[in-house]
């Protein structure tokens, strides 16, 4: 049985017809395994990853590779025994660090994904066309985790957030549950590595999940108001008169504004508003009656005299 033909046989057996594992078990490729749900890159952009296969990062990957990939379920190094940070390279952790898979190391955030929820219960369905005992790891990128960059150990937790040794087969697949990681956001990587403890092989994968990004909404309007309030205070200090930044009153009568008049003199007197203008009018009324009064007592005193 051809190579390719052997590695449909098994995937098309595994996702679709459970009933034909005899069929393909007993064939003569050397093809192992695959997450399938968290989908793995690998699968997603290999020729039975469906609609995923024409995306533009699995088409981009595929063009990197030099070549298909048909041998989705053969990630796989020897003779790792646990030491992963020694053995695969920053920044080709998807690739395992083997040539025939670089193309799953493209730092892109566009790669096919899984939506996931914080908190919840993560259900791994690891496809395996050839059954092993070992035990499965699991990592998360850490918070922060930006999926422009290339893929490094130190943008994964020392330690697995999950850990499941020899889950029973079944229907083609390994069949595992976990509780995804409370504080994630926004896109992430599933790191998976399947340690066989029946052969000297270790099996990685990389699985993009996006977790539910957080309301920021109100966190940036209340970050805007800080920021402008201090903003606001300096205006105001700029408009106020320049009197009251030195501590110095304003003279009686005058309007406290630096572009007003200039104080006046404390002894100087205000102008009232009135009807009339100058001199006010009971003074003219007092000055027309005196008038009138000398000039009646002249012509009296002339009377007198004549007679």
């Amino acid at each position: 049985m051809p190579r390719m033909t052997a590695h449909r046989t098994a995937l098309t057996a595994a996702l679709v017809t459970p009933l034909l594992l005899p069929l393909w078990a007993a064939g003569p490729a050397r093809a192992h395994g695959a997450p399938t749900d968290p989908v793995s890159r690998v699968v997603a952009c290999s020729p039975e990853g469906g609609d995923r296969t024409g995306t533009a990062a699995c088409r981009a990957a595929v063009a990197a590779n030099g070549a298909p990939f048909t041998a989705w379920d053969n990630l796989r190094v020897a003779n790792v025994n646990g030491r992963d940070r020694q053995i695969v390279p920053d920044g080709k952790l998807c690739s395992g660090g083997l040539p025939a898979y670089r193309g799953l190391d493209l730092a892109r955030a566009d790669w096919p994904s899984t939506r996931v929820t914080p908190g919840a219960r993560l259900r791994m369905r690891y496809v395996s066309t050839i059954p092993h005992t070992g035990t499965f790891r699991m990592y998360l990128t850490k918070p922060g985790y930006d999926p422009a960059g290339p893929l490094s150990w130190s943008d994964l937790p020392d330690k697995p957030f999950a850990r499941v040794t020899d889950p029973a087969l079944t229907d083609g697949a390994y069949r595992f549950e976990a509780t995804w990681p409370s504080d994630r956001t926004g896109r992430h990587v599933l790191y998976t590595v399947w340690q066989n403890s029946s052969t000297p092989d270790t099996y990685y994968s990389c699985s993009d999940v996006v977790f539910p990004e957080t309301k920021k909404e109100p966190q940036k309007r209340e970050k805007e108001q800080k920021q402008k309030e201090p903003q606001e205070a300096e205006a105001g200090q700029r408009s106020e008169p320049e009197n009251e930044r030195t501590g110095e009153k304003p003279a009686a009568g005058t309007a406290a504004h630096p572009s007003g008049p200039a104080p006046r003199d404390d002894h100087t007197p205000l102008a009232t508003s009135g009807p009339a203008a100058g001199p006010s009018a009971p003074m003219l009324a007092g000055g027309a009656a005196a008038v009138l009064l000398l000039t009646g007592g002249a012509a009296l005193a002339v009377r007198l005299r004549r007679r």
